[in-house]
C-alpha cells in the first residue's frame, strides 16, 4: 500500500508540472478563443532569456525582473503585429498565426542566445523527502506550491475582477465586447503578458529539471491531454487534468508496463485523452458552445 501511495503521489506531483504548461494555453483560449500553439516557444524563450542573463553576470532577481519585462514587451509586439491585423478572423487563421509565431520565437531565441544546452539551478535540490513511509520529491513539492499560488491568483483574476469579466466577454464575442466599450488591444496585451509570465514560471521549473534546451518547447505536447481532459477554458480544469494525467501515466507504467511492455508513460496519456474525448468532448470543466439560430 505504501508503494502504491508513493507512485500515486509522485504522479500527482508530476501532473502539477504538466498543469503549469497547460495554464498558459487556458489563459489565451479564454481571452481569444484560439489555441495558442506558440505557448511552448514562449516557455522556451522566457527560460532561455533568464538563464542567459544569469550566465552573463546578472543577479537572479534582476534577471527575473528583466525577463518579465521582456515577456511584456513580447506581448505588446504580438498584439501589434499578429493579433491586431487579424481581428475578427476565424479561429483557424489565428491558430495558424500562432503556429508561425512559435517558429519565429524559436529562431529568435537561437539567434539571440545560441543553441547550446544551459544548466539551470534554482537552489532547490531534487532530493527525496520522507513523509511517514513515503518518499516525495522536494522539487515536485515546491512546484506544487508554485502552481497552487498561480491557480489561486488567476482564479481570482478571472472570477472576481472587472478585468476577468472583460476577458470572458472578449472570448465569447469580440465584436459585442468592443461595442460595449471593451478595448480589445489592451485585453489581448494583458492576457498575453500574463501567459508569458506563466510560461516563464513553467520554463524555469522544467528547465531546472531537464536543462534549458530547444526540446523544452516540446513540453507543450504533454499539455494536450491535460487540456482535453480538463477543458480548454478552465483554470481548475488544467490542474485537475494535470493531476489525472500525471497519476494515470505513472500508475500505468508501474502496474501495466511489465505486462505489455515498457514505454507506456510516453503514449498512455494520449490514449486516455482520446477515450475521454469520445465520452465528453468539452472536458470535465469545459463549457459547451451554445449557438442560437
Amino acid at each position: 500500500m505504501a508503494f502504491f501511495l508513493e507512485v500515486l503521489l509522485g504522479g500527482l506531483l508530476a501532473g502539477v508540472m504538466y498543469a503549469l504548461v497547460a495554464l498558459g494555453f487556458v489563459l489565451i483560449y479564454r481571452a481569444s478563443g484560439v489555441f495558442n500553439f506558440a505557448q511552448g516557444a514562449m516557455l522556451l524563450f522566457a527560460a532561455l532569456t533568464y538563464v542567459s542573463l544569469v550566465e552573463r553576470g546578472l543577479p537572479g532577481w534582476l534577471a527575473l525582473l528583466s525577463t518579465l519585462g521582456v515577456m511584456v514587451l513580447l506581448a505588446v509586439a504580438v498584439e501589434r503585429t499578429v493579433l491586431r491585423p487579424l481581428v475578427n478572423r476565424s479561429p483557424l487563421v489565428l491558430f495558424m498565426a500562432t503556429l508561425g509565431l512559435a517558429y519565429f520565437l524559436e529562431g529568435a531565441a537561437q539567434a539571440l542566445w545560441g543553441a547550446q544546452v544551459h544548466g539551470l539551478d534554482l537552489g532547490i535540490e531534487d532530493t527525496p523527502l520522507e513523509v511517514g513511509d513515503l518518499l516525495l520529491s522536494t522539487f515536485d513539492l515546491f512546484a506544487a506550491a508554485v502552481a497552487a499560488v498561480l491557480v489561486i491568483g488567476l482564479s481570482l483574476l478571472f472570477e472576481r475582477t472587472r478585468l476577468g469579466i472583460s476577458l470572458r466577454a472578449v472570448a465569447d464575442d469580440p465584436l459585442a465586447a468592443q461595442a460595449v466599450g471593451i478595448r480589445l488591444p489592451r485585453i489581448w496585451v494583458l492576457v498575453w503578458a500574463v501567459a508569458g509570465c506563466v510560461g516563464l514560471v513553467a520554463g524555469l521549473l522544467w528547465g531546472a529539471r531537464l536543462g534549458v534546451q530547444f526540446s523544452l518547447s516540446l513540453i507543450v505536447l504533454k499539455a494536450l491531454p491535460v487540456l482535453i481532459i480538463g477543458g480548454f477554458s478552465s483554470i481548475t480544469g488544467a490542474i485537475v487534468g494535470g493531476l489525472l494525467i500525471g497519476a494515470s501515466e505513472k500508475l500505468a507504467e508501474v502496474y501495466l508496463g511489465p505486462l505489455i511492455g515498457g514505454g507506456l508513460e510516453n503514449w498512455f496519456p494520449y490514449a486516455f485523452a482520446l477515450v475521454f474525448l469520445l465520452i465528453r468532448p468539452v472536458g470535465l470543466f469545459g463549457e459547451p458552445t451554445v449557438e442560437r439560430v
